[in-house]
Order: C-alpha cells, then structure tokens, then sequence
C-alpha cells in the first residue's frame, strides 16, 4: 500500500512537469523562427524583433534603387554604342543582348559562394562594392574627353580606339561581376525573411515576391523615362553619373536594416554534394535498390544532415540516383556513414532529383527571355525610324518607351495581388490562386502575342515607308507615331508579371532549403541564354538572308529590311516553346518536405 501511495503522489507530479516541459517548448517554438535562422550576431531570430514585412523595406529599396542603376545604363546602351561609339545596328545589338547575358550569367558565381561559403547577407554586400566601382568607371567613360571617341561630323564618325573601347567594357563588365553576387541572392534574402514553419508568415512569401518585382521596375520606371531622357538630351556623363548615386543609395539601404534582418547559414558546396550523390550512385552500380524505401540511409535527428535544409521525402522518380543511399555490408563494417562520397542520405539524394525535375521547366524559359530582351534592342531599333515628336519641340527617345513596359508590371502587380488571386482562389481553393506552372504558362501565352503586334507594327510601318517613298532614306522619321509601339510593350510587361514573377516564386519553393541561391541563379540563367539565343538568332537571320549579297532583313536602314519577319520567327518559336512548356508542366511532381 505503501509504495501504491508513492507512485500515485509521483505521478502526477511527473505530468505536470512533463505539461510544463511541453509549454516551455511550444513557448520558445512561438519565439524563435522554425527554419534554422539567426540575426547579424548569430543568435537563433527572434520573431518579434526580426524578419517578415519589418525587414522587407531595406531589402527592397535596395532592389529599387539597383535595379534602377542596372537599367540606366541597360535601357538606352543601344543608343550609346550607336550613336557615341558609332557601333552599327546589328552590332550593338549583340553587344547589348551578350553584355545583358552576362549579367544573368555570373549569378551562378555569386549563388555558389552564398550557398557554400558566405550566405546570402555578405555576398550581397561583397558584390555590391564590385558594382560600385564598375559603375564608376563607365561614368567616367563617358565624361572624360580621351575616354570617349570625338563626335561625328556629318556622316563620317570616327571609331572608337581599344583603349576607350577596353575602359567602358571594363565598367561594363564588372557591373556583370557585381551583379552576379546580387541577383541570385536578393530575393531569395527577402523570402528569407518569412518562416517556411509559421503558417501565416508563409503565405505572406507569395505576396512578397509579387511587390519584390514591383519595386524592380518603380527603379525601371524612372530609368526608361527621366534618365533616359537626360542622358539623350544633358549628356552621356550625367546619365551615368546619376545611376551610379542611386547604387550607392542601394548599399546604404541594404546596410541599414542589418539588424532586422534573418540570416541562413551556409550549407556548404551545392555542386559537391551533387557530385558526391552521382560518384556515390556509380560506386554502387550494380546494387539493387530496396522495394521499401526505408532502407535506404537517413540521419535519425529531425534535421537532416545538411546545414540549414529540412528532410525531404524519397520519391520514385531516377531510381538510379538512389543507389547513392543504399547501406552496403561494407558501410556498415568500414564505417563510411560519415563519408559522403560512399554512402549519401536520401535529402541529399533528392536534393539532385529536384534539380532533375526542374530542368524543363527551367529550360522552356529561355525562349521567353529571347522575347523580353526585344524591349531594350529591337524594340529601340525599331522606335528610331518613327515619328518621336510630342507637339512641335519635344521629342521622346526612343527608348523611353520602354516605360510603358513598366506601367504594364506596375498596374499588373496590384491587379494580380489584389483582385486575379482572390477571384481565382474561390475556384482552385489555393491561397494564391493559381499554381507556379499555371502563371508561368499564361505568360507564355502572352508574350506570343507581344511579338504578333510587334510584327503587325512593322508591317504597317514598312508599309508607310514604301508609300513615301522613305525607303531608301534611312535620316527622315516615318511619319507614323512612335506611341503605335504601346501594345508590344505592354504585352511583354504583362507576360513578365505572369512568367517572370511566377519563376521566383517556383524556383524559390521548390527549390531544396540549401540550394536557394543556387536556383535562384538557375532561374536567372534562363535570361543569360534568352539573350545569348537572341544574339544568335540575329547572328543566324542575318546570315541566312544577307546571301548572295541580299541586304537582309535587319540592315542599318531598317526601311530596306524585313523586322517583321524577325518577329514571326520569335512568334513561332514562342508557340513551339508553349506546347514544350505545357508537356513538362503536365508531369511535374511539386517537392515534398518532411
């Protein structure tokens, strides 16, 4: 009775301190963020004091303030290298479409450093001081006398010499450099900020990326409009000067919200443990993977083995791949559970599947990016040869057009936030509406019929100049007006906010915890190569169609030429792409974290 009396005093005693052990977890859990992060100091993030909306206004007015530096000098590049390094109409497209291409290219440079080594927040930081200078030194390009080619006198212009040729390329350049740390990384810095555990703050993310595009193009705004038009009508150097002030205010405001900010930790090298997982699956070639997935080799902790990434659940999809997480005799008996060169856990397997899985998704991107690079090239191109006059004095540039492309985002971003995506959530019962895939496809759509109108323009245009006998004059405007280019513009800009904005947010989710930066930069390769194909495309029309000593379809005097046939072949190839896009979309399995 003695030792009855005992236990039955001792177990409620147990209970209440295992409630209290239970509260005071589910207490820090309400405290702390859920996804690994710290702030600046290293300490797990406070939820009260760091992260969700409160940090976001640094991240993007920093965004704003470097996307605008980017396009004031992407915008009207082609009109630079035309009209002040005297560069012909076919080649300062390429040099504009390969410089542009770069800029998307080196953010697998800077993903891969964040990732690996740096995280997110210093390599920004890093970066940004790269940018800076390459900022600098095209200013200074374009406003020193011996650093710039003299103007031309009447129909003779003079050539740019190497030296000032290597000087601007030079600042060009390292603005590709210094951009390739900040692009991969911002965005996914700002979704950074949301707790992927906390219900509420996750579904705030979808919104985020939404007004993280937004601010892109407030930046691009008063690029394509007032620097546009200070650099055609002040002059060169303070058109340059001035976007390199606004980097500068870029770094401030990036630094000024430090302590607000969460911070992931680096989880090491995302291409070596990619190589790990195939040297590991070839090693074990010839093993048979188990029926039962659970076999299959996995830490026992809650998180996986990989730094700052959560589980992710086995799926059946390149079974060969799963080779890698086979526990073999020898394993066990050398101890190689630490070694994952031998023996990989199934997280780190499927982080490499997801990549796999996403691919041709990733890949039908491309054609896109060839159509959106049209608005600061061919675009341009085709807005010299109208009628650019606004009464009788005022002439807009060419260019600036290009703001209408940003009015489009600018009213589609609200639109799509605020009414598309709670209409369409009461149908498809998701929070934001439609899927990924689903706003990337009608972008798709929508960019077909950019380059429809952009062809029916043309055409009209062509048929002007045949009528006043403007064909052979390449200096008189067509008189028709410019504003007939409004369409084209705000198409593209529609398709950006669908396709553009729904591949942050894809890549962004479905992309493994640790990889974040990585495939962000995936996502931005797409651009790289939508410009390099772009280049090639020109490269291969004027080839194809300068034969026999033809003028071809995009001469210096485009009223010789045939643009619009140009823009039917980015048509047809977009419709192609679409079909290609809806197969892939159609079998994509979406990633699944434990």
């Amino acid at each position: 009775m003695g030792d009855e009396g005992e236990g039955s005093v001792q177990t409620p005693l147990l209970e209440e301190g295992n409630n209290a052990l239970l509260q005071a977890g589910k207490d820090c859990e309400e405290e702390y963020t859920g996804d690994g992060s710290v702030d600046f100091w290293g300490r797990p993030s406070v939820k009260e004091n760091t992260g969700n909306w409160r940090a976001c206004p640094f991240i993007l007015g920093n965004e704003c303030c470097e996307r605008l530096a980017y396009y004031g000098i992407n915008t009207n590049l082609v009109t630079y290298l035309t009209k002040r390094l005297h560069q012909g109409n076919a080649a300062a497209a390429k040099s504009v479409t390969t410089w542009a291409g770069t800029c998307y290219l080196t953010p697998l440079l800077g993903a891969v450093l964040a990732d690996a080594y740096f995280g997110r927040y210093w390599t920004i930081a890093a970066f940004s001081t790269i940018y800076f200078i390459g900022m600098t030194t095209l200013t200074l390009s374009a406003s020193v006398s011996s650093l710039k080619p003299p103007s031309c006198v009447g129909s003779v212009c003079p050539a740019a010499s190497m030296g000032q040729y290597a000087v601007f390329f030079l600042g060009l350049y390292l603005i590709a450099l210094g951009t390739g740390g900040i692009k991969p990384c911002v965005s996914s810095f700002g979704a950074d900020q949301f707790d992927d555990t906390d219900a509420k703050e996750k579904k705030k993310k979808g919104s985020f990326f939404n007004w993280f595009y937004f601010s892109i193009n407030v930046g691009a705004l008063v690029s394509s409009s007032v620097l546009v038009w200070v650099q055609d009508n002040v002059g060169w150097g303070w058109g340059f000067a001035i976007p390199t002030v606004f980097m500068g205010l870029a770094i401030g405001s990036f630094f000024s919200g430090t302590p607000l900010y969460r911070l992931q930790k680096p989880g090491g090298s995302p291409v070596t443990r990619m190589c790990q997982v195939v040297v590991a699956s070839l090693r074990k070639l010839r093993k048979k993977v188990p029926h039962d997935h659970s076999h299959l080799y996995e830490v026992q902790d809650r998180n996986s083995a990989i730094q700052g990434s959560r589980k992710l659940e086995h799926t059946d999809e390149f079974k060969c791949l799963d080779k890698a997480a086979i526990i073999t005799d020898d394993d066990v008996r050398k101890n190689e559970f630490s070694n994952p060169w031998r023996l990989c856990t199934v997280t780190q397997v499927e982080e490499l599947k997801i990549l796999l899985r996403m691919f041709p998704i990733w890949a039908t991107g491309i054609v896109f990016a060839a159509v959106y690079s049209q608005i600061s090239t061919m675009f341009v191109e085709q807005g010299m040869t109208l009628d650019t006059s606004i009464g009788s004095n005022f002439h807009i540039p060419p260019a600036s057009l290009s703001v209408f492309d940003v009015l489009s985002v600018m009213v589609w971003v609200p639109v799509y936030d605020r009414l598309i995506v709670p209409i369409v959530s009461k149908y498809t019962k998701r929070e934001r509406g439609f899927t990924e895939l689903q706003r990337m496809g009608i972008g798709l759509v929508i960019s077909i019929l950019a380059m429809v109108a952009a062809a029916l323009v043309e055409i009209r245009r062509l048929s002007i100049a045949k009528a006043y006998d403007l064909v052979h004059d390449e200096g008189t405007p067509i008189p028709m007006s410019i504003f007939w280019q409004i369409p084209q513009y705000f198409l593209v800009g529609a398709s950006e906010v669908f396709t553009f904005v729904g591949q942050l947010e894809f890549f962004y989710d479905q992309s493994p915890d640790a990889m974040r930066s990585l495939c962000s930069a995936l996502s931005l390769l797409t651009t790289a190569l939508g410009n390099y194909l772009s280049s090639l495309i020109v490269t291969v029309v004027m080839y194809a169609t300068t034969k026999g000593g033809n003028i071809g379809w995009i001469p210096d005097n485009l009223n010789e030429g045939h643009l619009d046939y140009y823009f039917w072949v980015l048509a047809s190839l977009s419709l192609l792409n679409l079909l290609v896009y809806i197969s892939c979309a159609h079998r994509y399995k979406y990633k699944k974290a434990s």
